[in-house]
């Protein structure tokens, strides 16, 4: 994560913040929403423009450095991304790290009412359907708490990492 003096470092928080994918599912009020304003998901279709998405607000710290990074990772396989659409036009989206069966939420943006929490669930089914143990979103804050996020002691992410690292999973 870059810091204000735009150098990078590593964060392992104790407690973890992980969603428990089981009780991912949109409410029906949401759903609801999703159909009736006829947003589309996608994934990993416009992974550079998501970050860009993220970054897009008055303090960030996704830096271009980062942007270029992780869009490598992305070519090679280890970062994805969903998009939400409405008429063709980007309007939210979701990105992070996946290695084995964890992935790792970096940030999410929408630029219509509910279009980063149509991508948050379309990601979590995404992950279900695909054997993923583990939705890891490092700190808990009131977004992600909203979103069902819950913490863990960093011993026992470690525990579930192990395993979920090992893994054959595939995105």
């Amino acid at each position: 994560m870059a810091h204000d003096d735009g150098q990078l470092y590593w964060h392992d928080p104790d407690p973890r913040a992980v969603f428990p994918l089981e009780r991912l599912v949109p409410n029906d009020r949401l759903r609801t929403f999703i159909h009736s304003h006829r947003y589309q998901n996608t994934v990993d279709e416009s992974f550079e423009a998501v970050m860009r998405g993220c970054a897009d607000r008055t303090s960030t710290w996704i830096t271009e450095e980062m942007i270029q990074v992780y869009t490598e990772l992305h070519r090679l396989g280890f970062a994805h991304s969903v998009e939400t659409w409405k008429d063709g036009e980007l309007i939210g989206g979701i990105y992070g790290i996946s290695i084995g069966a964890a992935f790792f939420g970096e940030s999410m943006f929408s630029r219509k009412t509910n279009a980063s929490k149509a991508a948050f669930y379309h990601l979590a089914k995404h992950l279900r359907h695909k054997a993923f143990t583990i939705f890891d979103s490092q700190y808990i804050n009131d977004h992600t708490r909203l979103l069902g996020a819950v913490e863990i002691a960093r011993d026992k992410f470690g525990l579930l990492l192990a395993g979920a690292i090992a893994s054959n999973t595939h995105f």
